[in-house]
């Protein structure tokens, strides 16, 4: 069993940034590809990021390549999640999840284990 737990959400203003953490259980998070997710009111959740166990493999999704940075650190079981240049459009509720295997992936099936969620909203 995993347990996510994600945190750094807030409100803040448009071209601001913030850094999303998410800390993992468990002694498999090595092990495990991570992603973002994001579900904004009224719409389905979508991806944002995956990276794979050791860090090295990333993907993005269109919205947020070359504003969001996925990263991990495994000696403190955590993914994180950099944002810059911040919009309303980023305004969502953002999930960390864990994935059984290592590599990524953009599809929210192959996600095990999920968190609850933490709040950005970016104000125009």
């Amino acid at each position: 069993q995993v347990q996510v737990v994600e945190s750094g959400g807030g409100l803040v203003q448009t071209g601001d940034s913030l850094r999303l953490s998410c800390v993992a259980s468990g002694p498999t998070f090595a092990r495990n590809a991570m992603g973002w997710f994001r579900q904004a009111p009224g719409r389905e959740r979508e991806f944002v990021s995956t990276i794979n166990w050791s860090g090295t493999v990333t993907e993005y999704a269109d919205p947020v390549k070359g504003r969001f940075t996925i990263s991990r650190d495994n000696t403190k079981n955590t993914v994180y999640l950099q944002m810059n240049s911040l919009e309303p459009e980023d305004t969502a509720v953002y999930y960390c999840a864990a994935k059984i295997g290592m590599a990524i992936s953009s599809q929210k099936v192959d996600y095990e284990y999920w968190g609850h969620g933490t709040l950005v909203i970016v104000s125009p």
